[in-house]
């Protein structure tokens, strides 16, 4: 199995240390990259400076209510480019709103999580995250 590739898209810095330590406590070679506003997020996927090096992710973790550019605006940015569509992305936000989710799918989310507020929920949905996209789910192979 080859490393798995995360982006996740955070601004909270409390909700970034959980992520990653749930993570990387994983089974697999994860590679967690991170980026804090919206435009970083694309800048990222799209491999535009400071990220021209960095590889196109496996998985995306993505927070609705970032600065910037939001999480929905990013969503359709990576789902309408005909290279990045078939990145799966999560959407991990503490919105419950059901307009949220509801464009979340229509942008093709590949599913749409609410963060628990509890420590303990919280780093429980994260590995249930990764049990899934990682250890069960066939992901495609990495673009070349």
């Amino acid at each position: 199995m080859h490393e798995i590739n995360i982006l996740l898209v955070e601004d909270n810095e409390g909700d970034i240390i959980l992520a990653q330590k749930a993570l990387q406590k994983a089974k697999v070679a994860n590679r967690i990259s991170v980026v804090s506003d919206g435009e970083e997020a694309l800048r990222y996927m799209f491999r535009e400076p400071p990220f021209e090096e960095e590889k196109r992710p496996d998985l995306v973790l993505l927070d609705i209510n970032i600065p910037k550019v939001n999480g929905k605006e990013v969503l359709a940015a990576i789902k309408n480019d005909p290279d990045l569509r078939t990145v799966p992305v999560v959407m991990l936000t503490t919105s419950d709103s059901e307009m949220d989710v509801l464009e979340s799918y229509r942008h093709y989310a590949n599913c749409y999580i609410v963060k628990p507020v509890d420590f303990t929920k919280f780093i429980e949905v994260v590995k249930a995250i990764e049990n899934f996209w990682i250890s069960i789910v066939r992901l495609p192979s990495p673009a070349k």
